[in-house]
C-alpha cells in the first residue's frame, strides 16, 4: 500500500513509541483523520469502508448523531464523568433499560455487576462469580474460543500463540470440543458434529473417572469471533443448556462480540430460545465508550462487598451513549437490517465461494460472518476439505485495504477474513463492499495461481 511521506512519518513515529504488542497498525498501516456511519477517512482524504468497526463495539458506526448527541447532553447538564460504583439517575435508567430487554427467566431476579471497561474484566468477574457461588474451581471453555488477554481469560481461550510462552495462567481449566462443522473435531461434519459434541459433554460430566472435578461454570460463545466467525448449531445450544441445567452448573454467555444486535437479535442466545444463568456484555453495550458489565441470575449473588471492583465502572458517558444506543435499536428497527444485510452478504459471499476453490466455506448469523480461505494446491482432510490459508486471506485483506475496505482476519491460521460492519449499514452500502471485496479476491487468486 502507497503512503505518502507524512502518514509513514507517524507511522514511524507510532513503531517507535508504542509497544510491540501493537496489532491492528501491521493490517491497516493508516493514519485515520475522522470517521461517519460506515466509512473513514484518512489524513490523505482517501474513504474506507470499516467491516472491523472497534471489532463489533461501533454498533450504530462512528459518530452516530444519538451517540455524539448523548455526549453532549451528559457534558451539558454537568453529570459526573465519574462516579466509581455509586449511583446517578442516569446509572439507574441504563440498569432499567438492560433489564428490560432480557428474557423471561431472567428478568425477574437479575443482578448487574458493572466491571472494568474491558470484556476481559467482565469475563473475570463471571469466573469468580460462579466460582464464588458454587464452591468450585473447575471451568469448561471451548476449542477455539477466546475470552480476552488477561491471564485468567487467555488461560480460557483457545489460541495457543499468545500464551504458549506465559506461566501460571488459571489453573483448572478444561477444554471442550466446539462444534465446528467444516473443520469437525470428530471428523464426521453437518448435523453429526452437534450431537456427538453434546454426548461427549453430557458424558465427560457425569464420567466418574472424566479426571475433572465438578466445574463450576461452563463458558461458552454462541457465535466464536477470533475463531472465526463459527456458529454453534442452536439445538447443540439447547442440549448445552439442558446439560448444564440439570446438573446445576452455570452457563456463562460471553456475549461481548455477539450481543447487542450483532447476530439478529439483542442476544445472541435468543436464537436458541435459551435463557443462561450469567451474560457477559461488553462491546456494543457501551454505544461506542468503554463499557463493560455481567449480568446473572440473583440466586448466584452471593459474593461480598467489594468482591469484585474497578475504578472505571462508573463510566457515566460510557452509560449515557449505552442507553442512547439500545433504544436506538429497539425503536428504529435495526434488528431487521441486521437480518436483511446479512442475507444480502451470505448470499453474494456463497456465490463468490462457488466461483474460486480457494474460498472453502462462508458462515455466521446476522452481520457476523467470515469467509474462511483454503489451499485448494493442499491435501484434503477427511470430509474433503483443503487445509486453511493464511498467506492467501492475508494477501485478499490487503487488497481489501487498498480498495478502500477495512475486514480483519481470525480463525485457525487466520485464514478466515471477517465482516463485522456496523449494524446500520445500508443496502447500497453493503453491495459496494460485496463490490470491493470480489474484486480484491479474485486480484488475490489470480496472482496466487501465477506464483
Amino acid at each position: 500500500m502507497l503512503t505518502t511521506r507524512a502518514d509513514e512519518a507517524y507511522l514511524q513515529l507510532q513503531s517507535e513509541r508504542e509497544s510491540n504488542a501493537r496489532s491492528y497498525p501491521r493490517r491497516f498501516p493508516i493514519i485515520i483523520d475522522k470517521a461517519v456511519g460506515v466509512t473513514i477517512t484518512d489524513t490523505e482524504g482517501k474513504t474506507y469502508y470499516d467491516c472491523l468497526a472497534g471489532a463489533g463495539t461501533l454498533a450504530l458506526g462512528h459518530n452516530h448523531e444519538v451517540v455524539v448527541n448523548a455526549i453532549e447532553d451528559v457534558l451539558k447538564r454537568q453529570i459526573p464523568l465519574h462516579t466509581l460504583d455509586l449511583a446517578t439517575p442516569l446509572k439507574l435508567d441504563f440498569m432499567q433499560e438492560i433489564v428490560s430487554l432480557l428474557p423471561a427467566g431472567l428478568r425477574e431476579n437479575a443482578k448487574i455487576q458493572f466491571c472494568g471497561p474491558t470484556g476481559a474484566d467482565g469475563v473475570e468477574a463471571a469466573i469468580k462469580l460462579v466460582k464464588t457461588a458454587t464452591g468450585g474451581k473447575s471451568i469448561l471453555a471451548f476449542q477455539g474460543g477466546y475470552h480476552g488477554s488477561t491471564q485468567a481469560t487467555m488461560a480460557m481461550s483457545g489460541n495457543l500463540s499468545k500464551k504458549e510462552h506465559l506461566q501460571s495462567l488459571l489453573p483448572d481449566i478444561h477444554f471442550l470440543p466446539f462444534p465446528y462443522e467444516y473443520r469437525c473435531p470428530f471428523g464426521v461434519g453437518g448435523e453429526r458434529t452437534a450431537e456427538i459434541s453434546a454426548f461427549y459433554i453430557e458424558h465427560l460430566l457425569d464420567d466418574c473417572e472424566s479426571g475433572i472435578a465438578r466445574p463450576c461454570g461452563v463458558i461458552v460463545e454462541t457465535v466464536q469471533g477470533e475463531g472465526g466467525a463459527v456458529p454453534a448449531s442452536l439445538e447443540w445450544l439447547r442440549q448445552l443448556r439442558r446439560i448444564t441445567a440439570e446438573r446445576g452448573i452455570p452457563l456463562i454467555i460471553d456475549e461481548v462480540q455477539t450481543g447487542i444486535g450483532r447476530t439478529g437479535t439483542m442476544f445472541s442466545f435468543e436464537h436458541a430460545g435459551i435463557v443462561p444463568d450469567v451474560i457477559v456484555l461488553s462491546k456494543a453495550i457501551g454505544g461506542s465508550l468503554p463499557m463493560s458489565l455481567i449480568v446473572y441470575k440473583g440466586e448466584l449473588d452471593q459474593w461480598k462487598p467489594g468482591a469484585h471492583t474497578g475504578t472505571f465502572r462508573g463510566n457515566q458517558l460510557g452509560m449515557a451513549t449505552g442507553l442512547a444506543t439500545l433504544r436506538y435499536i429497539r425503536e428504529n428497527g435495526v434488528l431487521d437490517n441486521v437480518k436483511e444485510r446479512g442475507m444480502q452478504l451470505m448470499d453474494a459471499l456463497h456465490l463468490i465461494r462457488d466461483e474460486f476453490s480457494e474460498i472453502g466455506d462462508v458462515r455466521g448469523r446476522g452481520l457476523m460472518i467470515g469467509v474462511e480461505v483454503v489451499d485448494p494446491r493442499g491435501n484434503q482432510d477427511n470430509l474433503g476439505h483443503y487445509p486453511p490459508n493464511g498467506q492467501l486471506a492475508a494477501a485478499i485483506q490487503e487488497r481489501c485495504l487498498q480498495g478502500g475496505l477495512i475486514v480483519e482476519t481470525g480463525g485457525r491460521h487466520s485464514a478466515v477474513l471477517r465482516f463485522l460492519p456496523p449494524l446500520t449499514i445500508t443496502q447500497r452500502e453493503t453491495a459496494e463492499v460485496l463490490t470491493i471485496f470480489r474484486r480484491a479476491v479474485t486480484e488475490a487468486v489470480i496472482a496466487s495461481r501465477k506464483a
